[in-house]
């Protein structure tokens, strides 16, 4: 653990790495950048298919796989766990890491509510272990420029944030008998705005201080599935800045715009498209094309690494993620107890 200035070492160097989940995500946004980080190894992976974890294993040159979550978490030779299942299983394998001494990286969002997320840091704060969370974009280059801008002062003092995110809707969210996990409340929380828009609100959090205040007005439009798919919200940040964001995944095409505005300028930045950093200033525009790494939470997973081998701190944390998740809660709080009247608050 840490405390004020000084890093403990948890896990010893290289990290050695067991992986739940060998999904797309795995595939290239995180899996291979557990081998290529510094001081960190892909020792063993796990599916609940033995078929898909063996290929996996062989493919990505892992030394062992598994078809049994337990049978991972309880490897001797497994120093810490990246959690790459969906979120209904989050909770459960995090609470398993800590029982086993574990130290763990899961993925977004961290819990299907708030409540799984404090269960989760309570956990790991009575094992005395830490506990990473994969909204990667605290790591990321592009990401960062806009932080760094931010932080000194290139826009002045913040005061307004709006969020722009639109898709059209997806072929598989039209199959009702094989709908995607992502618009499944019962696994994923929710619905496209719980699977991206969490990665915007975590974007802001980081950015311009956590959000004190949130609310949002939700709907199912087109009733393809249980789960919204407008959102519309209003945010106050700890520092008065206010904003606003609107999530519609029944466009006709899609929109990808983050604008943070100052009282001496503007920056414009996508989530998830691949555009430049934009700077608007009275001196003119300023635009920074940033490439991403090939391995997209890289950046962040050597930074976890760092934090276990006692070298540096990750930003994004289970209490860092844990205020996402109570930000989602509050926006779709009137539309969830809508879905659900039986569901609590």
């Amino acid at each position: 653990m840490k405390d004020g200035t000084l890093m403990t070492r948890v896990c010893a160097s290289p990290v050695r790495w067991g992986m739940l989940g060998c999904g797309n995500v795995a595939e290239t946004k995180s899996g291979p950048a557990l081998k290529r980080a510094e001081r960190s190894t892909l020792m063993a992976v796990m599916s609940r298919r033995g078929d898909r974890a063996q290929d996996y294993a062989r493919r990505h040159g892992a030394a062992r796989w598994y078809d049994d979550a337990a049978a991972l978490i309880a490897d001797p030779d497994v120093d810490a766990v990246y959690i790459a299942t969906p979120p209904d299983s989050h909770c459960e394998y995090a609470l398993a890491c800590a029982r086993a001494g574990k130290a763990a990286y899961v993925e977004k969002p961290m819990g299907r509510t708030h409540d799984e997320c404090v269960r989760m840091n309570r956990a790991f704060e009575a094992a005395g272990l830490p506990l990473f969370v994969a909204y990667y974009r605290r790591a990321l280059p592009r990401f960062c420029a806009v932080k760094e801008l931010v932080d000194g002062g290139a826009i002045g003092v913040p005061r307004f944030v709006r969020v722009t995110l639109t898709r059209p809707v997806a072929d598989a969210e039209r199959d009702v008998d094989h709908l995607p996990w992502r618009v499944v409340p019962e696994v994923s929380g929710g619905g496209r705005f719980v699977d991206l828009g969490s990665h915007a609100l975590d974007f802001l959090d980081w950015v311009l201080g956590p959000i004190a205040e949130a609310t949002g007005v939700a709907s199912n439009q087109a009733a393809l599935y249980l789960a919204e798919d407008t959102v519309s919200c209003a945010l106050r940040f700890g520092s008065g800045a206010v904003g606003s964001g609107v999530f519609c995944f029944l466009a006709q095409s899609s929109v990808d715009v983050v604008e943070i505005s100052g009282d001496k300028g503007t920056l414009e930045v996508s989530l998830f498209a691949d555009g430049p950093v934009r700077l608007t200033t009275s001196r003119g525009v300023e635009e920074r094309f940033i490439a991403h790494p090939a391995h997209v939470q890289q950046p962040l997973i050597q930074m976890v690494v760092d934090d276990l081998c006692g070298l540096g701190r990750c930003p994004s944390t289970g209490q860092t993620a844990a205020r996402t998740s109570y930000v989602i809660d509050r926006i779709l709080q009137g539309y969830r107890q809508l879905a659900n009247p039986t569901r609590p608050a």
